[in-house]
């Protein structure tokens, strides 16, 4: 059983990064294999609406995506985590999750009854916004959604504040093991 927690923002060894890092961790200690997927660096087109991949699964965009689907479709569990830029994920993750999902759509919905969630990082505002769009992307492709002791979101602006959120980061790792209960129950 494995997880993916999918790093949308540009900055390397961020905040955004820090917290999905603290949630695998706890997600680890279940006894689930974990990966943190970094889009900083990769190219992610945004989708151009041509509809292929309604034919087949694939879609002729030649960017770094594909490989990150194949390895989203392996998971049991997923995290789309991204930063809040202007009230709204980051570019890189809008960019994932309508290409992701036009794929999957039209093609058995691959991701109907996984794990999922996410987790968001913010200055000060846009945090409920970005964290609800993320959530909906979940939700309309059928994933389950394990709830924590707050909304997955943590503070921090300067590379590693977010290590200063106490509430942000208790919220984080009691997602990651209420994550793991979820797929290990799904699973079993």
């Amino acid at each position: 059983m494995k997880v993916i927690g999918i790093v949308g923002s540009p900055r390397i060894n961020g905040n955004t990064e820090l917290l999905t890092g603290h949630t695998l961790k706890a997600i680890s200690e279940e006894g689930l294999d974990t990966e943190l997927v970094r889009l900083a660096g990769l190219e992610i087109k945004p989708c151009d609406a041509c509809m292929a991949c309604k034919k087949e699964e694939s879609c002729p965009i030649e960017d770094d995506l594909f490989p990150i689907y194949l390895k989203m479709k392996e998971a049991e569990g997923i995290i789309l985590a991204s930063p809040v830029y202007f009230g709204s994920a980051t570019a890189l993750m809008k960019a994932l999750m309508e290409r992701v999902g036009y794929i999957s759509s039209s093609h058995g919905r691959p991701f109907s009854g996984k794990v999922g969630g996410a987790l968001v990082v913010a200055r000060r505002a846009g945090k409920n916004f970005t964290f609800a769009q993320l959530t909906y992307w979940f939700q309309i492709l059928g994933f389950f959604i394990p709830g924590s002791t707050y909304w997955n979101v943590a503070v921090g602006r300067d590379k590693g504040e977010v290590e200063h959120d106490e509430e942000g980061l208790r919220t984080a790792w009691n997602f990651g093991k209420n994550m793991a209960f979820l797929i290990k129950k799904l699973r079993s």
